[in-house]
C-alpha cells in the first residue's frame, strides 16, 4: 500500500535549521579537555531538558551553576551567551522550509524549545516567525520524545497522524512519531531531507536546490 499524501511537513529545529552544538562552543570558550571535564562532572543536556519543558531560563541555569560552583562561571555562560551557542542557521533548510511554504504546503515546526530561549532566538532568526504554527515545548510543558506532545499536535493541526511528515536529527524523536503513523526522516543532512522532499513530491528537484 502506497503511502498517504503529505498535508503537512514538520520541522525539528535544532540541528535542523540552526545549528544545536554547545559542546562545539566550550571547545572555542574553554578548550576541549576543560569541557570534557565539565560535562562529565554537570549534566548540563539534563539541565537544558527543565529549560525546554518550562523551566526559567535564567533561574535555571543560574541555580544549576550555583549547585557546582566550580563550573559557576562556565554553566552561566548558557544563559549569558546562548545566542553563541545557537548558531549558525542551516541555509540549506531555511530554503527548503520557504520553498514550501511558496507550493502552498503547511509548515509546522515541533521544536524541544525553552519559553526564554525561544523569545531570544525569534527575533534573532527570521525563518522562525515563518511557520503556519510552532509547537513548543516550553510554552506546551512537555518535550519530545513524549507521545502526549505528539498527540496534542495532532489535536491542534486537525490533519491525520499519517498525512504528517516529520525531520528530526534525534532518533528517539523520530521513533515516537513513528509509532503514532507519521511519515518520518531522520534528518542527516539538509540534502537527505530535500531529496525526501522531492521524494513526496512536495518539491521539484530544482525547488529544492
Amino acid at each position: 500500500m502506497s503511502e498517504a499524501p503529505v498535508q503537512a511537513v514538520i520541522f525539528d529545529i535544532g540541528n535542523v535549521l540552526i545549528e544545536w552544538q554547545p559542546e562545539r562552543y566550550y571547545d572555542r570558550k574553554i578548550g576541549e579537555a576543560k569541557r570534557k571535564e565539565m560535562f562529565a562532572a554537570v549534566d548540563l543536556h539534563g539541565m537544558n531538558d527543565v529549560v525546554d519543558r518550562g523551566g526559567d531560563f535564567r533561574q535555571t541555569i543560574y541555580d544549576w551553576a550555583e549547585k557546582t560552583p566550580e563550573w559557576r562561571d562556565e554553566i552561566r555562560l548558557w544563559h549569558d551567551d546562548w545566542l553563541a551557542i545557537a548558531q549558525p542557521a542551516i541555509p540549506q533548510s531555511v530554503r527548503l522550509l520557504r520553498a514550501l511554504r511558496a507550493n502552498g504546503v503547511p509548515v509546522f515546526a515541533l521544536t524541544n524549545f525553552g519559553i526564554g530561549t525561544w523569545a531570544i532566538a525569534t527575533p534573532e532568526f527570521d525563518f522562525l516567525n515563518e511557520f503556519d504554527h510552532a509547537y513548543v515545548s516550553g510554552h506546551m510543558g512537555i518535550a519530545k520524545p513524549d507521545d502526549e506532545i505528539y498527540a496534542q499536535v495532532e489535536a491542534h493541526c486537525g490533519l491525520p497522524a499519517h498525512s504528517l511528515l516529520f525531520a528530526d536529527d534525534r532518533l528517539e524523536n523520530v521513533q515516537a512519531a513513528q509509532a503514532r503513523g507519521w511519515q518520518v526522516h531522520q534528518f542527516i543532512d539538509p540534502q537527505g531531507w530535500a531529496d525526501m522532499l522531492v521524494a513526496k513530491g512536495l518539491l521539484t528537484r530544482d525547488q529544492a536546490g
